[in-house]
């Protein structure tokens, strides 16, 4: 069991790092700073800068916390924030990763809360630094703190969009 939540540990903390990674960065296949802050406008989020390093330091530090599984249930907390704040980005296209859907960070999310109540496992810095185990609260204070975090960034930060053109009336027009 110990070797399995390593693996899901590993994997999911390095791809929530890496996809922070490429939001401040050209590393990784990432667009720089630049290309982050154009994101983020672009799926509507006002902040510039400040969202695009904000969101960027939140991945790269809970994903290497969570695959470290060092203070694991503020790593998932961390987690589950910022991918919901993508999962509420990817809700209007469904739920599959084919059509831009929020599949993917409902995984991560899933992931993350999971190892949030089975904790990292022996094979982690929590048990290293003799943290574990931690109080039967914890699990549940990081999940719900995670998605109330990551639904007050979207309320907080996302602009709605404009309107559209006003579609033209279908009635008879009168001269």
């Amino acid at each position: 069991m110990d070797t399995g939540l390593l693996i899901l540990r590993l994997m999911a903390g390095l791809l929530i790092a890496g996809h922070g990674v490429q939001k401040v960065s050209f590393r990784l296949g990432g667009s720089g700073l630049a290309g982050g802050i154009e994101e983020f406008r672009h799926d509507g989020f006002r902040g510039g800068s400040l969202t695009a390093l904000a969101a960027g330091a939140g991945q790269i530090c809970s994903g290497l916390l969570l695959a470290a599984g060092a203070v694991t249930p503020l790593a998932a907390a961390g987690a589950i924030g910022v991918m919901t704040v993508a999962l509420t980005v990817k809700w209007p296209n469904g739920l599959w990763v084919q059509r831009d859907g929020y599949e993917y960070p409902l995984v991560l999310i899933t992931v993350a809360a999971a190892l949030a109540f089975t904790g990292p496992g022996r094979l982690s810095a929590d048990r290293a630094l003799d943290l574990l185990p931690w109080p039967a609260w914890w699990p549940v204070t990081a999940v719900v703190v995670g998605t109330a975090a990551g639904l007050a960034t979207r309320a907080l930060l996302h602009r709605p969009a404009p309107p559209g053109p006003e579609a033209p009336s279908g009635g008879v027009h009168s001269r």
